[in-house]
């Protein structure tokens, strides 16, 4: 098998190159076929003995030269000057059948020099958690990094308790972070910063190549895709759960599934990460933080957009600013979207909000009113006020001459009836370490087809179900 590694081709401060770490009985899990074939890679060969042990991270064949890359990252608010890949790395990249970029990156896979004391292993828990969660986010529409195969290691790792140790493989278009940037401008190394810019302008926003003010431009087009991120994001209830600026990439694409989750009961301030307890990344501040992280990017930037420094923040700070208006346009259009309406009135705000109000008050559950408000006689007791609400919204659709037949079709495209359930995730993953993947199995089929009607996956946890708090599990 052949990858390029371009990433490689940086100066070597850019990153460390690992050997294998070897494993007695690495064994696949799960080979994600599908995207396999996109990729241009053959599945029989990732399935069978060769690709198994690169896919564990221990053997690699002629032409896959793995790589640990450097970063550093504010986590939460405070600023570590060297992170990397502490349990990752860079297989190599290539292009896919529709002429994408990609890259394959292993977690999990041991340790590296930016391991930090770390053993650089990942837990079976939280490898599946993130091919639950990143392929549903596919199937969502949202862009995200994919999940390729996860395969066991046969060892065990010390968390908590002793877990059943396992390998992600996952594929981003790149696998660059704000961190990175910030890696390089910690050291005041400008030279590395303009090169990691003109990759990650080659690599995301070729249209820039050459342009006079390509960095500015190159901070406005990531500005752009974060602002349509994490509209998409709050659309559907998802909380990433640590916004670090080392999981925030430059291509706009959601990375890291750490203790992400998806809402249950509506409620704007929900934290899941049981290392958030101040709520710096809560749902509702989900923006706020996005817009702060870029911020952390535009610093990183400066010298490359003008060697007087208030001379470049006049120029970098109304593109930061304008990712508040472009978030909200974003988000105006989905929310929208999730109420069958198409065009934009003065008043839709305020028929948004009281909505989210309502399933507020109640502590109703996100995913499944907005689904059911797409049904024929939508019925909601629990809600006080509803019926109120439902003859405003309806004299709304009425205005754009939209019949609730029609109104309940749109919707039902763009409100699933499935997604990757915190008590899910954790029942699946409590089968899963005794050795049944059946329930892995059942789930993933349900999450990725995330508009058709599932009965037995869309019901919301009962109140006892509820999962108070997810971990990061490194």
């Amino acid at each position: 098998m052949q990858l390029a590694n371009n990433y490689a081709t940086l100066p070597p401060r850019f990153f460390a190159r690992i050997d294998p770490s070897a494993l007695s009985a690495p064994r696949l899990l799960k080979l994600n076929d599908g995207l396999a074939r996109d990729l241009g890679l053959d599945p029989d060969w990732l399935a069978g003995p060769e690709g198994v042990a690169m896919l564990a991270g221990s053997a690699f064949p002629a032409g896959v030269t793995p790589i640990a890359t450097a970063y550093a990252g504010h986590q939460f608010g405070q600023f570590v000057p060297v992170l990397g890949d502490g349990r990752a790395l860079l297989l190599g990249d290539g292009v896919d059948v529709h002429g994408r970029p990609y890259e394959i990156q292993l977690k999990g896979s041991g340790p590296t020099p930016f391991s930090r004391r770390g053993d650089g292993r990942a837990a079976l828990g939280p490898v599946l958690r993130e091919y639950l969660v990143s392929e549903a986010m596919a199937a969502l529409g949202v862009p995200t990094t994919r999940t390729l195969a996860a395969v066991a290691t046969g060892e065990t790792v010390a968390r908590d308790t002793l877990k059943p140790g396992a390998v992600l493989a996952r594929v981003a278009s790149s696998h660059i972070r704000v961190g990175s940037f910030q890696y390089f401008a910690a050291r005041k190394d400008e030279e590395g910063l303009r090169a990691l810019a003109d990759f990650a302008i080659v690599r995301h926003y070729p249209d820039l190549v050459g342009q006079q003010d390509r960095y500015l431009a190159f901070f406005d087009a990531v500005v752009s895709a974060q602002a349509a991120l994490i509209a998409r994001w709050m659309s559907l209830g998802f909380i990433h759960g640590v916004m670090n600026t080392d999981n925030m990439t430059v291509s706009g694409e959601t990375i890291d599934y750490g203790p992400c989750a998806f809402l249950d009961e509506y409620n704007p301030s929900k934290v899941f990460s049981s290392i958030d307890r101040g709520g710096r990344y809560a749902y509702a501040n989900q923006p706020h933080i996005a817009m702060w992280n870029l911020a952390r990017l535009a610093e990183t930037l400066m010298p490359l957009i003008d060697a007087d420094p208030q001379a470049a923040v006049n120029r970098l700070e109304p593109v930061l600013m304008a990712f508040r208006e472009r978030y909200e346009q974003a988000a105006d259009v989905l929310m929208h979207r999730k109420l069958g309406l198409e065009t934009d009135e003065p008043d839709d705000r305020r028929l948004i909000s009281d909505w989210l109000d309502l399933l507020q008050a109640a502590s109703a559950d996100f995913t499944w009113s907005f689904r059911r408000l797409a049904d024929p006689e939508p019925d909601f007791p629990e809600l006080d006020g509803f019926a109120a609400w439902r003859a405003r919204w309806q004299a709304r659709l009425a205005s754009e001459g939209c019949a609730p037949p029609d109104a309940r079709v749109k919707m039902r495209r763009v409100n699933p009836a499935v997604i990757p359930r915190n008590h899910r995730i954790e029942a699946v993953i409590e089968a899963a370490e005794k050795g049944d993947f059946g329930p892995f199995e059942a789930l993933l089929a349900a999450v990725t087809a995330p508009f058709a009607d599932n009965p037995d996956y869309e019901r919301p946890p009962l109140v006892a179900e509820r999962v108070r708090a997810t971990f990061c599990g490194t």
